[in-house]
This record gives structure tokens, C-alpha cells and sequence, in this order.
């Protein structure tokens, strides 16, 4: 980590910043060094330090008031003063001020490499819960979807497009995928955001039951009917109405659902009144309507009527770099909910969970992140707390079983992977390991010898 860490040593005593710099540079940081606070603030934008170690008393911008201004400039950058004047005082102010510890002079060289290690651990730590925070707030402009990868996100810009129309929305893909959430995102895109959004699985009800609960019945209708009852139709009057498992629909429900698309019309289980509301219709299925329709289960022209635009959901095996985005979304999520602190996944377990064809898509990787939680005995989730069926179904060119790995064999396995479907971007790779793209260039030169394996 060293040979990617900045500090930035700031002192009025040229003897002291050019030995600092010295001794620093040869621990294999990069330094930087300023005169006073003031021209120290104008190298920070630029510089752009995991540590600043700056002197607590200088002419002009002493060290507190470098602290103060410089962390706007640097958010991530971690403080730690200098002082000859070791006092229990100075050292208190310091740190109440926001240094992350201080030295006092003379400096003695093993507490500086101690210090130094670990502030620029904690600026590392903290620009890594930075790229985090930003890539969970990776968002479509109708909804919070976690989506990095290509194909998510184009199906989240047609998402975009057809959100403030009119028209009937197909929404396909397997189970698990998360077409309910793209429903949500389409309602609250429209001008009916503020409307109600109800929605109906058509495969959880019995035919008699589907249409009282879809159209409503009037009192006496059938046997436990004793009063009016309004469906979903109704109660989404001015909102959206969304059909999941549109597919399981039995043929005579199909007809009165048509004629509503048709004129917008419909009556009661049970009665004569026809009742008009204004309601959009979003559906969805995990299964091939065209086959459904072949097999005279699926009514053609009501294809057409809810297929006015067809939203096609990538399942999670499709689009690997969503993976880590909503690994790290539901760990937090999920951390929360349990109390723990767990601060992310290892590479073994990333690398493993990259690999894994996820059956069951999303619901499934959401599922497996909770349990993971649960069984965390520490701040990263190892392969170890994986369900056993993830390093089962491991590709060839997976790590080595864990236990049984070694650390610079599972980071090989899982920086050379996320190259792998990163079509060899290094950048892209850099973000999804929460890594520098600097250091994964570094590492292929250290697997050259190997490159017959990539």
C-alpha cells in the first residue's frame, strides 16, 4: 500500500521537511513538502494526500487551521501534527480539532512509521467507503437501482424513456430479477407518482378469486360474498395497477382484462354496473408468452395490448458487474438490520460470488449476503460464510478450496476474473475491487511470468 500513499509533510523548518521527505520516501511513500499552511492548502487540490503530517506551530496558518481549511479541500486526507511542545495540552487540542494522533519532537523514527502506516490505513479505508457510498448511489432518474453493469443500465435508460408515458409496460425476465422493483421505478417516473401503486401476483389466486380481486364483486356474488368489495382496479384508480405472473391469468379473466385495455371498462364480479377508472397496466412474466400463446394458454391480442413496450431484465448471471454493487448494498443493508459491523467481502468470497451463476438471480445473491451477515464473526465476509454450493459450482480457474489458499493466490484469482469480464479495463476492474487501477497495473507486471495462465 505504500507505493500508492501521499504525504504531504508540512513544516517551516526546511531541515526538518527535506529529512521527513527523506526518510518517508525511502519507506516507499510519495512526499510532497510546504513551507507553511497556506502554501500547503494550495498543493492539497492537486496532490491530493492520504496524509498530511504537518507541524502544530507555524507563522501564519498554523497546523489546527491548516486542519480546519484542508479538510474541505481533501475529505479523506488524515491529519497528524508535530509539536516541540509536548504538552498533554497541545496534544488535546490537536486531536479535538480532528488530527488522527501527533508526534512530538524530537521525532522518534519508529512512532513515525507507526503513525504514518496507520493514517494512511485509515484514508485508504475511508476513500473506499467513498467509492462505495458512490457507487450504491449509482441511480436512474426513476428509481434507486443499484446498476453498473452495461446491460443493466440500458435496460434502466429505456426504463427512463417510457416511465412518463401512457402505455401499457411489458416487464420480462426470470424470477428474482427484480421486475416488481422495476415496476416501482416506472411508477414513480410518471406523472402518477403520487398516485396509488397496486400491485397483484395473478399465479398466488384461483380464477374465482383473481377476478373478484382484480374487478371486485357486489354482495351475494358467490358464496361468502356478504357486501360490496372494491378490487385493484378500483383502488388504483389514477395510479398504476401492476399484473405480476401476467402468464398464469386463466383464459376467461384474459377476455375481461382485454376489454379493459380495449375501452377502459369493467363490472363487478356479480353485477351490471359498468365502471370506468383511469389506471396504467404494467405486467410481468418469467416465462415465454409466445410459447404460452402457441399452447393456447395466452391470448394474443391481449399480448399486444400489454406489450405496448417491452422492458427485458438481463438475469444476474448476465451482468457480473452488478454483483459486487449489490453485494455491498444489501451487506449494509443487512448489517444494519443486525447490528454487526461488517465492512465488506473479501477477495476470495467476491471472486466466488463473480463466479456463481445465481439460479436464482438477485433474490438469490440478497438471500445469500443476509445469511453471510449472520454467520460474520468479523469485519469482512470470507468464502467461508458462503453457502457451500457457491465454491461448488466454481469455474475452472477458481481460487484454491479455502482453507487452503494463500492471500496473494485468491487476490491473483480475483483481480484476474474481474479483468476477465471487464473486458480487460483496467479502470472498470479498479472500481468494482475498490482498488487503484495503479495497483491491478502493478500486479499484472508481477504475474508476467504467468501470463501463459491469463
Amino acid at each position: 500500500m505504500k507505493g500508492k500513499a501521499r504525504i504531504l509533510i508540512v513544516d517551516d523548518e526546511a531541515n526538518a521537511r527535506a529529512a521527513l521527505s527523506e526518510i518517508l520516501h525511502d519507506e516507499g511513500y510519495t512526499t510532497d513538502t510546504a513551507a507553511d499552511g497556506f502554501k500547503a492548502l494550495g498543493k492539497l487540490p492537486d496532490f491530493d494526500p492520504d496524509v498530511v503530517l504537518t507541524d502544530l506551530k507555524m507563522p501564519g496558518l498554523d497546523g489546527v487551521g491548516l486542519m480546519d481549511k484542508g479538510r474541505h479541500l481533501c475529505p479523506d486526507a488524515v491529519f497528524v501534527v508535530m509539536t516541540a511542545f509536548g504538552t498533554i495540552d497541545s496534544a488535546v487540542t490537536a486531536i479535538k480539532q480532528g488530527a488522527e494522533s501527533y508526534l512530538t519532537k524530537p521525532l522518534d523514527m519508529g512512532a513515525l512509521s507507526a503513525v504514518v502506516a496507520r493514517a494512511v490505513d485509515k484514508a485508504h479505508l475511508s476513500r473506499e467507503n467513498r467509492r462505495l457510498r458512490e457507487r450504491l448511489q449509482v441511480r436512474n432518474a426513476v428509481g434507486h437501482i443499484v446498476a453498473e453493469d452495461p446491460l443493466m443500465v440500458e435496460a434502466l435508460a429505456l426504463v427512463d424513456k417510457v416511465a412518463p408515458s401512457r402505455a401499457s409496460v411489458l416487464i420480462l425476465g426470470e424470477s428474482g430479477t427484480g421486475k416488481e422493483l422495476i415496476a416501482e421505478a416506472i411508477h414513480k417516473g410518471s406523472p402518477r407518482a403520487k398516485e396509488p401503486f397496486v400491485r397483484i401476483n395473478c399465479a398466488a389466486l384461483v380464477e374465482s378469486l383473481l377476478e373478484s380481486e382484480l374487478f371486485g364483486h357486489e354482495k351475494g356474488a358467490f358464496t361468502g360474498a356478504f357486501s360490496r368489495r372494491e378490487g385493484r382496479f378500483k383502488q388504483a384508480d389514477g395510479g398504476t395497477l401492476f399484473l405480476d405472473e401476467v402468464s398464469e391469468i386463466p383464459l376467461p379473466t384474459q377476455v375481461k382484462l382485454l376489454r379493459f385495455l380495449q375501452e377502459k371498462t369493467f363490472e363487478r364480479v356479480g353485477g351490471n354496473e359498468t365502471l370506468k377508472v383511469d389506471v396504467r397496466i404494467l405486467a410481468a412474466s418469467n416465462r415465454d408468452l409466445s410459447q404460452r400463446i402457441a399452447e393456447g394458454r395466452f391470448r394474443e391480442d391481449l399480448f399486444y395490448r400489454l406489450n405496448v413496450v417491452s422492458v427485458p431484465i438481463p438475469p444476474l448471471r448476465a451482468r457480473p458487474r452488478d454483483i459486487p454493487a449489490l453485494a455491498a448494498f444489501f451487506l449494509r443493508k443487512y448489517a444494519e438490520e443486525n447490528g454487526k459491523r461488517v465492512e465488506g467481502l473479501d477477495d476470495a468470497a467476491l471472486s466466488l460470488l463473480v463466479s456463481y451463476p445465481f439460479p436464482g438471480n438477485v433474490r438469490e445473491l440478497e438471500n445469500l449476503i443476509e445469511r453471510a451477515v449472520v454467520l460474520a464473526d468479523g469485519p469482512r465476509i470470507g468464502a467461508r460464510h458462503l453457502p457451500t454450493a457457491v465454491a461448488r459450482t466454481a469455474p475452472d480457474g477458481a481460487p484454491p478450496q479455502v482453507p487452503g489458499a494463500t492471500i496473494a493466490e485468491l487476490e491473483r484469482h480475483a483481480i484476474l476474473k474481474t479483468l476477465e469480464h471487464c473486458g480487460g479495463s483496467t479502470s472498470k476492474a479498479a472500481t468494482i475491487l475498490g482498488i487503484s487501477a495503479r495497483k491491478i497495473q502493478y500486479k499484472l507486471h508481477e504475474y508476467e511470468p504467468d501470463s501463459s495462465d491469463r
